[in-house]
């Protein structure tokens, strides 16, 4: 459907966007995501042709689309503040879009009427804008978007103004209306919560480059480094050192008595850094009698979380995080910290 080659775009001397490739097929939903800066909104609005690129092509159904006008490329675009215009009605907001597409007059009523009907708000065509909530303005946004039926639909953060209720139930409306449609997504977001919500597919973005490009649940259980496994979710990173070695398996030595197994990544040598997601790790008491198998360290304080227990805790001169389900004991003071595998561990160069 859309496939983007070496992608690149300089604003002078700064790159924005550094040789970005990737393919989207039909009806999928992407998420770019990234913190401020990455790139990730500049590729959107290239897509877009708001943005000319410095080099590099956009394909979408094999169809080079580079250098088209943002009017005749097609497709439906939701910014961030939804861009309705505060003069015109709901309708005329829905209608807007497809009188600049130059859609017959005679189809506008019933195209309008079945966009609005899709996003849950038939019957609104002569309310203002003004006066819907924030929840309600972003699906005529959407509507507005989805009316000229596009291949495209691109979406720029277009939760964020949402209070935390607001944007979670929207979030949630989003998927299962963009499903039902089948339409092809994707959406610009720095909030890995919003894009595991939402997305098929995730790609990680960092000062304009592509970090990595996979579905929420192997960017969580299998980061391809440091960067991903700390943006994607929370991880612990502790120094260890490698006992042996089994292709790009591994037993690491952490602290002075705990052994770990691990996957070790490209470049990890001798010396490496383990990350470890917080529901990997566990929690028994150090008590006199304990076994030495296992990191020693200081629980900090804890703090429930509902369906787990979140435990602050010291060790090897750093603080990391434990969460175990539920209740999770009562650990206080000298504890061993083990670890369960899964999530597995990954071994990476020593970031130290």
């Amino acid at each position: 459907m859309l496939q983007l080659e070496a992608l690149e775009k300089r604003f002078g001397s700064t790159v924005a966007v550094d040789q970005l490739s990737l393919e989207l097929p039909e009806g999928e939903f992407l998420s770019l995501l990234g913190p401020s800066g990455c790139g990730k909104t500049t590729t959107l609005r290239m897509i877009a042709g708001f943005e000319t690129p410095t080099s590099g092509r956009i394909l979408v159904g094999g169809k080079d689309i580079t250098r088209l006008p943002p009017q005749k490329r097609g497709m439906g675009m939701v910014f961030q503040n939804y861009a309705l215009f505060p003069h015109l009605n709901v309708y005329e907001n829905v209608a807007y879009g497809l009188k600049a597409r130059g859609a017959p007059a005679a189809e506008i009523p019933k195209k309008v009427a079945d966009s609005l009907a899709r996003v849950d708000l038939a019957g609104y065509d002569n309310r203002s804008v003004q006066a819907l909530s924030g929840g309600q303005q972003q699906r005529v946004a959407l509507a507005r978007a989805l009316a000229p039926e596009p291949p495209l639909l691109l979406l720029d953060e277009p939760l964020s103004n949402l209070d935390a209720a607001l944007r979670e139930r929207t979030r949630d409306e989003l998927r299962i209306l963009l499903k039902k449609v089948g339409i092809t997504s994707i959406f610009v977001t720095h909030d890995q919560e919003e894009a595991f919500a939402l997305s098929d597919r995730i790609a990680v973005m960092r000062a304009g480059k592509l970090q990595q490009l996979d579905t929420p649940e192997a960017l969580y259980r299998t980061p391809v480094n440091p960067f991903v496994a700390s943006f994607v979710g929370r991880a612990n990173f502790l120094s260890a050192q490698v006992v042996s070695r089994d292709g790009n398996e591994g037993l690491v030595e952490v602290g002075e008595s705990a052994r770990w197994r691990v996957r070790l990544h490209a470049g990890a040598s001798d010396r490496v850094s383990v990350m470890a997601r917080p529901e990997a790790l566990t929690l028994r008491s150090a008590g006199a009698g304990a076994a030495s198998e296992g990191l020693r360290g200081r629980v900090l304080d804890r703090r429930f979380a509902g369906s787990t227990t979140v435990y602050r805790v010291e060790t090897l001169g750093k603080e990391i995080i434990v969460s175990i389900p539920g209740h999770g004991g009562s650990y206080e003071g000298e504890v061993l910290i083990t670890a369960q595998q899964d999530p597995p561990l990954h071994a990476f160069a020593d970031q130290s």
